[in-house]
């Protein structure tokens, strides 16, 4: 990836603040309190065309397809679902009729999605996007970044999951 971000000064200001948040509330695991959720539900994701969608995730990631309906909350929209693994779900809504626009960083809004693979699915998963002429950008040796069909920010990371950059995270 490119070195992105601040410089000089900045840079130590905001290296201190880190620090500062990290001393503050950052503790061992014997330390802290066990969670009081058990899990990610799903991520649910806006699409602006539910086959387009789902040819790239149940077919070019690997992530099967296992539910679609109406939306509760909005009548002719299609709620549909992948298996990411250890019962966790991606979902997407369509909004027909409703102008979504293109994909933005905002805040409060989605950066990337990290989905973490077994080194030989990973593998796998990266021929399919050469095969699909799916672009991405190779990080670290364990992390594929590239699109998603609207334009999602996607990770496919081989690390094991609560692992980052070859090291256990927390």
């Amino acid at each position: 990836m490119t070195d992105h971000g601040v410089s000089g000064d900045l840079l130590a200001e905001l290296t201190d603040r880190r620090a500062a948040l990290a001393g503050r509330y950052l503790r061992p695991g014997s330390d802290r309190p066990e969670p009081t959720a058990r899990g990610v539900h799903h991520v649910a994701l806006l699409s602006s065309d539910v086959e387009r969608t789902t040819r790239f995730y149940d077919g070019v990631l690997g992530f099967p397809l296992i539910e679609m309906f109406e939306n509760r909350d909005y009548r002719g929209s299609t709620h549909f679902f992948f298996d990411i693994g250890h019962g966790n779900t991606l979902a997407f809504f369509d909004l027909p009729g409703v102008d979504l626009g293109d994909y933005a960083e905002v805040l409060g809004g989605l950066h990337h999605l990290a989905i973490s693979m077994e080194p030989d699915q990973w593998e796998a998963a990266r021929d399919r996007l050469d095969e699909a002429g799916v672009p991405y950008e190779h990080v670290s040796g364990t992390s594929l970044y590239f699109l998603g069909p609207d334009g999602e920010r996607l990770e496919l990371i081989s690390d094991p999951l609560r692992w980052m950059y070859g090291a256990p995270v927390g």
